[in-house]
């Protein structure tokens, strides 16, 4: 009796042939189907861009969940609820009138609730002598039950999707990991093989790396990315040279172990015989600057010191560590050294750190300043000025 009564809107709301069709099918569940409803709602948030709803429109329909004394959506059992305008905006975190009735709109644009309408638009429910719901008119959750198998199957697709596109955001680091730390140790060893142009081919695919990509663009980088490994691989004819590289990656080891202030980047290749120069560094003169001037300039370079920076040694250990990760190879610090001494190089690498963001290659910056000194000079205090300068800008907005 009661799914002949008529089910078209009060007032102005308009009837729709999609509406009409969702309410005859509520009245046919399959017998005796029943779900959790919060499980159905956690699912529902997980696949929420599949039913065009955002994170509010899923709060309301959680208070008009609640509203339900069962936690089970059952078939057979009054799916209806009936909160007044007051009780439903407390129950949605004191949402205001307007915005209730919006999000209920969305709800039911969204084919997950309908309105059952009274003759006159209030929401109330027949009691029986026994309190037992007879009939009721305001907002029927059956939707939810009729499409339990959908919204499930669309949240158990999001998370797999999720899933895979997390395993392949690691499989990217971990990729780019390897191939940045190769290359850096070709560049360290003075391997002979296109170092330079692999690293740019590197970075190019680094930079299109977007911070929000889909599965399939990530897909594409990686097989980028794995093309590159290969070639890599090939570069360094790894499987011939693993003995070489165990026993350089000694050598360096006991080397560091055993450097001191005068020789920080001396590095022994003994696998290739050859030999970096040893920098001179009395080839141009010190300037001097406070060491609280370079960190209030700098300071990013404070953010790779795990125990501080309370000394000049400390930031000339700390420069000879990151320049690999910026990319300036063993020969260009040599010849940085050689030019401008420990200190300055030491001012000139945090200063390109500070700018790393806007250097496209860290080393062929070096390289730059270096010859720039050897043939018209140069000074450190305009780049310093600058980073102090620019890091007050910053400050200020």
């Amino acid at each position: 009796m009661l799914n002949n009564l008529a089910t078209t809107p009060f007032g102005s709301r308009s009837a729709s042939l999609g509406l009409l069709a969702l309410q005859k099918a509520s009245h046919h569940i399959e017998a005796g189907k029943a779900v959790d409803k919060w499980q159905l709602y956690r699912d529902l948030c997980e696949a929420r861009t599949r039913f065009s709803v955002g994170d509010r429109t899923l709060a309301v329909l959680s208070a008009l969940l609640s509203f339900l004394p069962d936690n089970a959506l059952a078939e057979g059992e009054n799916l209806i609820v009936f909160p007044s305008n007051k009780q439903l905006s407390l129950r949605a975190h004191g949402m205001t009138g307007p915005t209730l009735r919006r999000h209920l709109s969305a709800l039911v644009q969204s084919g997950l609730i309908f309105r059952r309408d009274s003759p006159n638009g209030k929401r109330y429910a027949h009691k029986s002598r026994a309190g037992d719901i007879e009939e009721a008119f305001g907002f029927s959750l059956a939707p939810l039950l009729l499409r339990a198998d959908e919204i499930a199957k669309a949240a158990e697709e999001i998370r797999e999707y999720n899933a895979n596109l997390r395993r392949t955001r690691e499989r990217i680091t971990l990729q780019r990991r390897d191939i940045a730390k190769l290359i850096e140790i070709a560049l360290e060893q003075s391997m002979a093989g296109p170092w330079e142009a692999l690293h740019r081919e590197f970075r190019a695919i680094v930079d299109t790396l977007p911070r929000k990509a889909s599965l399939e663009t990530l897909r594409q980088i990686y097989a980028q990315m794995n093309a590159l490994r290969q070639k890599l691989d090939n570069a360094l004819n790894i499987k011939e040279n693993i003995n070489n590289l165990s026993a350089t990656d000694v050598q360096i080891e006991q080397h560091h172990t055993n450097s001191n202030t005068e020789s920080i980047i001396e590095i022994e290749q003994t696998s290739k015989h050859i030999q970096i120069e040893k920098p001179n560094y009395n080839l141009r003169p010190v300037q001097n600057y406070p060491l609280s001037l370079i960190l209030k300039a700098c300071p990013d370079i404070e953010e790779y010191a795990v125990n501080g920076i309370s000394n000049w040694r400390d930031l000339i250990r700390l420069c000879d560590q990151i320049r690999g990760f910026l990319g300036i190879s063993p020969t260009a610090y040599s010849r940085a050294l050689s030019c401008f001494g420990q200190e300055t190089t030491a001012i000139i690498i945090s200063c390109i750190l500070q700018r790393s963001n806007h250097i496209q290659s860290a080393g062929g910056y070096l390289q730059a300043l270096t010859e720039k000194a050897q043939t018209i000079g140069f000074s450190v205090g305009p780049m310093l000025m600058a980073a102090l300068n620019k890091n007050k800008t910053l400050s200020q907005t």
